[in-house]
């Protein structure tokens, strides 16, 4: 059953969320003119964490659905949370006109025929994944062996091209990669770096560690209904009155822990490196230059 949550509700709870080790009161955006609700149907991934996934008691959670939380005073709208699905199940029922907001979402060319996109709120670093111990973090050391990436997912044609002659096994999704990748069934696995720290945690995968970049990145966005702009005009207006430093808690609350959980010194620095790469700043909001430098260039799904 699809959850309604008013926003205007969210305002008193966000301003007492903290953030960071300091425990300071987060200052809340100021709350949209009384008028009525916008009813806004949102459609989480099923299963896309740390950015929106369906945990066990069934509540959605992630990064994402934090920050649309943090977001509500600015917006005044209702939101209608719609039941979590797999990626493609919410992409086909935004083009029926079921559903107004998706989030964690890379701006492509065909989705853009009926999805309007905001300023990308975080860019992710696709890495490699091997198993612990002796061995190479550099792909064009697994010429011959077989190495898992996610069928049709964008960073699949990026290493295969960078990389042809690694054996790469396309794969369902990323859980299945480490699952195979734990077992010994392949020599490594390409994936975004949240989502593998992510997963291997949620999955009891010991024994496996992250790699460097493999020169792949995942700007994600909110995206809305292309024939309701006021949404976006919204949140693209809510997201750049949002703190610099709220929006560098919530990945730090969801990421940079995580990532920081290295045994060596070695491995701390790359876990910093791929935390620094995904930290928001202000070179983030000026992706819409990356987006029109790339129209010319066919632009795949992730």
């Amino acid at each position: 059953m699809a959850g309604y949550v008013p926003f205007a509700a969210f305002g008193a709870l966000a301003a007492c969320v903290t953030f960071g080790a300091s425990g300071a009161e987060a200052p809340a955006l100021p709350v949209a003119a009384a008028q009525p609700a916008t009813v806004v149907r949102f459609a989480p991934e099923a299963d896309y964490g740390p950015f929106v996934f369906r945990a066990e008691d069934g509540s959605i959670q992630g990064l994402s659905m934090d920050l649309l939380r943090r977001l509500a005073p600015a917006t005044g709208w209702q939101l209608e949370v719609l039941p979590a699905r797999p990626l493609a199940e919410q992409l086909a029922a935004a083009q029926r006109g079921e559903v107004d907001l998706l989030s964690s979402l890379r701006p492509t060319t065909e989705r853009a025929a009926y999805l309007g996109f905001t300023s990308p709120y975080l860019v992710v670093p696709a890495v490699l994944v091997r198993r612990a111990g002796p061995g190479s973090d550099d792909l064009s050391a697994y010429t011959g062996q077989p190495v898992a990436v996610g069928a049709g997912y964008a960073v699949q044609a990026h290493v295969q091209a960078a990389h042809p002659r690694v054996r790469w096994l396309a794969v369902p999704d990323d859980a299945r990669a480490l699952r195979l990748l734990s077992e010994g069934q392949v020599a490594g696995a390409v994936m975004d770096v949240a989502s593998a720290r992510f997963l291997m945690r949620r999955l009891g995968l010991p024994g496996l560690q992250l790699g460097p970049p493999v020169g792949f990145d995942y700007p994600l966005s909110f995206a809305w209904r292309r024939d309701r702009p006021e949404l976006g005009a919204t949140l693209e207006r809510a997201l750049a009155e949002l703190p610099l430093a709220e929006r560098d808690a919530l990945v730090e609350r969801w990421m940079a822990g995580g990532l920081a959980e290295a045994p060596d010194s070695h491995r701390q620095r790359l876990a910093r490196a791929g935390v620094v790469a995904v930290l928001l700043g202000a070179g983030l909001w000026s992706w819409l230059h990356w987006r029109r430098r790339r129209r010319a260039r066919p632009e795949l799904p992730r």
